[in-house]
């Protein structure tokens, strides 16, 4: 497996693929609320198996700090370290071009991998698309 920032309409279909049947087709986000005006101005990354996208996640800035969104992983690729290797791809792309801390909106069940990762929570639970969210960060 591995994580490719994306360079071209393929990849970046991909990513909206992966997207879609994640957070469209399994947990019902409406695709007005999931595919939104920060596409153009955003770094979006993919994971490949082979051919076969299994994950995708996005990265803009947002004053000093990164923030990561749209991160998912195919269902058949979960608890498979995917998720890990995605995140590690796109806080070093953030430290790259200057960011001092990574920024996110986990959903709550989520919550557990993003602190395995560094991150630590910084907001009470809220809804967002209608499923239960926490902010959380980490410095880069």
């Amino acid at each position: 497996m591995h994580v490719i920032k994306v360079e071209t309409n393929k990849q970046l279909q991909d990513a909206f693929h992966i997207r879609t049947n994640v957070f469209v087709k399994e947990q019902h986000v409406p695709l007005e609320e999931e595919i939104d005006e920060f596409e153009d101005v955003s770094t979006h990354f993919v994971v490949y198996d082979n051919q076969n996208v299994v994950g995708a996640g996005r990265l803009r800035y947002v004053d000093d700090y990164g923030k990561i969104e749209r991160i998912c992983i195919a269902k058949a690729a979960r608890g498979l370290g995917v998720g890990r290797m995605l995140m590690e791809a796109i806080e070093m792309e953030a430290k790259r071009c200057g960011a001092l801390k990574a920024k996110l909106y986990a959903q709550s069940h989520a919550e557990k991998f993003y602190e395995k990762l560094g991150y630590f929570t910084v907001s009470d639970e809220f809804l967002d698309a209608g499923i239960p969210h926490v902010t959380m960060e980490k410095e880069l």
